[in-house]
């Protein structure tokens, strides 16, 4: 009987050491997790300002075929 109990006790203390083991797992699992949700926000802003460059770029490209054409218009 004896030893039965000290076998309890000492599975207590590995559950009671497992549960903390497993909370602290999960708090930084959940830390991940938003470290990963703010690295693809930042990935989704980056691709935005991507986009946002190219449209300035093709509005910027018609501009100045637009001016050349008109500097060619008056030069003939």
């Amino acid at each position: 009987v004896a030893q039965a109990y000290v076998n309890q006790r000492k599975l207590d203390h590995e559950v009671k050491t497992l549960q903390v083991q497993a909370a602290q797992f999960a708090k930084q699992t959940g830390q991940w997790i938003t470290m990963v949700e703010n690295f693809n926000q930042a990935l989704k802003e980056i691709g935005d300002v991507e986009n946002w460059a190219r449209s300035i770029e093709m509005d910027m490209r018609t501009i100045a075929t637009a001016l050349e054409y008109v500097y060619k218009g008056q030069l003939q």
